[in-house]
């Protein structure tokens, strides 16, 4: 979900949040910067096709044709490569196509347009369908064998982003990889489950498009990796917040069985507690409501014929379409039937799932992001009065009650710190810990806590009246120079950025982030090891003590 997608005006056609406007905007998941043009004149030049002494192209051969990228600071960058067809017209709510061939030399310089979708705080609106589009990001220097291949899964909710707000040139030089990100459809266009749009122009069920759009970045990672110096046959896929779903439906799903040998999910929300008494978002729901929402969401749109739908839909406005991309439900993966048969949660349990090794972790603070992205969009703080009702709003009388008196506001800076600490606790430092026990069981299993203090906020965005502490997303600055954050600004701090880069990297290449001289990870295993992520800490984390995990097995929502 993104919290800092902004609400609809009063009046506007569109979802309602007079009900429960803080509820009501958590709805919408946070998550580069101008890419550095590199040398130019004759240096470029040179490069272009490789200059004779072992140089790096800049000029790639791909299945459907060349593309020319630019240098960088010790890398090749390629941006806005196709790998698949637009899915515009009737391929609106289509299965992926492949991308056409072109003739000569394509320019590989500029991202592509990002996919559909609504203006936030800090995102800006793009009303393009031809979105389908991926960059790749190389070291300078070759290498005698192939490179490991990590493919980055942008969060944001599945309303919000693209690939190429993370600017990879850092984990690409220092961790010796190449790294390819890309865009997918999002919100009504990527996720839209109708039963009009079941089969014919989708190979699966519908509701799942985005998923799909993922798995044919993939397979062009297989068939176009060794090109630029890859090895297609060790591919990690890593993502945060609906990445990390995404990665989460990856390892579920069938059709992506082999198109990756090690997965890292940052911040997922795999099967997620229902941590808002309103809209559940970016969670796997089940088939049979996500089409029901489906249904309310065509009839919304002035589609309401299931015989005419899935033509009256294709003849709706991008504009109008994307007032209801987090209607209700919010957007998310379908579980039942098609791409995704079975849940992530029940897959990890009963072990049929891709069997790859695993790095897995959250934000100490996670919450916090989402409750300063409230209170911004609101223009109002979290009160007492709010704490209690949204308290009473997730649990039963009994339980918010005992909730109430285990985090007493007068613990806590202020009530939103008080209301962000137990979601944190609750919804997400206890679920992964309970997932990483699942995996453990069936795969070598690494788990993290990324939990610096200060990490820097938003320079667009106001601070909350609270700390923000290790919030929602606040890891990606330190393994990418990302659009959105300012990155790393004490010396401790870029020296934790070097220590993730390095394991994430040395995971990609081994299946295993140890080595290189850096702190010993053992797996979590069961001693339960989770490895601290925060300047000067080198003891594990226990999460179970951490976020009272001992409390909330009690605790029924």
């Amino acid at each position: 979900m993104n919290p800092l997608r902004r609400t609809p005006s009063p009046g506007q056609r569109g979802p309602q949040v007079a009900v429960r406007p803080r509820l009501r905007a958590l709805l919408t998941v946070l998550l580069c910067s101008a890419m550095i043009s590199g040398a130019a004149g004759s240096t470029q030049a040179a490069h272009r096709a490789g200059n004779g002494r072992g140089g790096p192209a800049t000029v790639v051969r791909t299945d459907t044709g060349s593309v020319e990228g630019r240098l960088g600071r010790d890398t090749r960058m390629f941006q806005g490569i196709p790998y698949a067809a637009p899915p515009v017209g009737r391929l609106r709510w289509a299965s992926p196509r492949p991308a056409a061939s072109w003739p000569g030399v394509r320019s590989a310089t500029e991202p592509g347009s990002r996919c559909a979708q609504a203006g936030g705080l800090i995102d800006r609106q793009s009303l393009s369908e031809d979105c389908l589009y991926l960059n790749v990001t190389t070291p300078l220097r070759g290498s005698a064998r192939a490179l490991p291949v990590m493919v980055w899964i942008h969060g944001n909710g599945y309303i919000n982003g693209a690939g190429s707000l993370y600017d990879a040139q850092r984990l690409a030089r220092t961790g010796k990889v190449i790294v390819v990100s890309f865009n997918y459809r999002l919100g009504i266009f990527g996720f839209l489950d109708h039963p009009a749009l079941d089969h014919g122009a989708a190979r699966h069920l519908s509701g799942n498009f985005g998923l799909e759009d993922q798995q044919a970045a993939l397979r062009w990672v297989r068939r176009n990796a060794a090109a630029f110096g890859g090895d297609p046959a060790n591919v990690t896929i890593f993502g945060e917040s609906a990445g990390g779903t995404s990665v989460c439906a990856h390892l579920a799903a069938p059709g992506s069985a082999g198109l990756f040998q090690k997965a890292i999910l940052q911040s997922a929300q795999c099967a997620g507690r229902k941590w808002s008494p309103g809209p559940a978002t970016w969670f796997p729901l089940p088939r049979a409501e996500r089409e029901r929402h489906g249904l309310d969401v065509a009839a919304e749109a002035g589609c309401p014929d299931l015989r005419t739908a899935a033509t009256c839909l294709r003849g709706t406005s991008v504009p109008e379409l994307l007032k209801w991309s987090d209607y209700g439900l919010g957007s998310g993966p379908s579980v039942g039937g098609g791409v995704l048969p079975v849940s992530p949660e029940r897959a990890f349990a009963t072990g049929r799932f891709n069997r790859v090794p695993v790095i897995q972790g959250t934000t100490r603070d996670e919450h916090r992001l989402f409750t300063a992205a409230i209170e911004a969009v609101t223009g109002s703080t979290t009160t007492e009065a709010d704490y209690r009702q949204q308290i009473g709003a997730l649990f039963s009388t009994g339980d918010a009650a005992r909730v109430l008196a285990r985090y007493p506001t007068g613990r806590f800076h202020s009530p939103g710190e008080a209301l962000s600490t137990v979601i944190s606790d609750w919804a997400w430092g206890c679920t992964v810990l309970d997932r990483d026990q699942a995996l453990d069981r069936y795969v070598p299993t690494y788990a993290y806590e990324f939990g610096d203090d200060e990490a820097p906020w938003f320079s667009s965005l106001k601070k909350p009246g609270f700390p923000t502490g290790a919030f929602h997303g606040s890891e990606l600055q330190y393994l990418f120079d990302d659009e959105q954050l300012p990155g790393p600004a004490t010396a401790a701090q870029h020296r934790l950025a070097d220590t993730m880069v390095r394991y994430w990297a040395r995971f990609a290449h081994t299946g295993d982030p140890n080595g290189d001289g850096a702190a010993p990870w053992p797996r979590f295993g069961t001693a339960r090891h989770v490895q601290p992520l925060q300047p000067g800490r080198t003891e594990p984390v226990d999460l179970a003590q951490e976020h009272r995990c001992g409390f909330w097995q009690g605790i029924g929502s």
